[in-house]
């Protein structure tokens, strides 16, 4: 009866998509664990403890045994159907990234307010919330946060070419706080 309960339970929480993360994930794991020796270095006359590629090697190491478990157990388990909806919806999220680039393209451009302020005004519409009072929230919120990195916490972030067209007084406040 219990076997059968917790059949039942992993059938119902099984993911379609599992085999193609698991191969993904061991794929990843497999690569990093090839690139150790380039990476780190074993230093002569250090104990084996203190060497600095131990942690990264353990930690490799751990990620491809793993990964080899759950690639072996997604193999053997039975195929749920919906594994290309699943991996199709896992996709669609490498569109906020492609938003993201497009920012991080615009800042020296534009400058790190204004293109703050667009970038999360065309978010919250992205993401349905159209009312006035969300809008107003997010240009509050850009504004704030774009003050609280450039103006209080003096984070370097390249000035827009935009400024370049400021009157001198504003240019330099705004090179500097905006």
């Amino acid at each position: 009866m219990l076997a059968r309960t917790l059949q039942d339970l992993f059938k119902r929480y099984r993911r379609p998509g599992d085999i193609v993360f698991a191969f993904v994930f061991l794929t990843f794991a497999v690569f990093l664990f090839s690139q150790i020796g380039e990476q780190t270095k074993i230093t002569k006359r250090t104990k084996w403890f203190a060497q600095p590629g131990l942690w990264p090697t353990i930690s490799i190491s751990g990620m491809v045994f793993f990964g080899a478990l759950h690639y072996l157990s997604s193999v053997l388990s039975p195929r749920i159907p919906g594994r290309g909806r699943e991996v199709a919806f896992w996709l669609r999220s490498l569109e906020f990234v492609a938003y993201f680039l497009i920012y991080v393209v615009t800042v020296p451009m534009l400058g790190y307010l204004p293109s703050t302020v667009l970038f999360a005004v065309f978010l919250t519409l992205r993401c349905g919330f159209h009312s006035t009072a969300n809008i107003g929230l997010a240009i509050l919120f850009a504004f704030c946060v774009s003050v609280l990195f450039r103006g209080l916490l003096q984070v370097k972030i390249p000035a827009g070419r935009l400024y370049d067209y400021l009157p001198d007084s504003i240019r330099v406040f705004a090179l500097t706080y905006l």
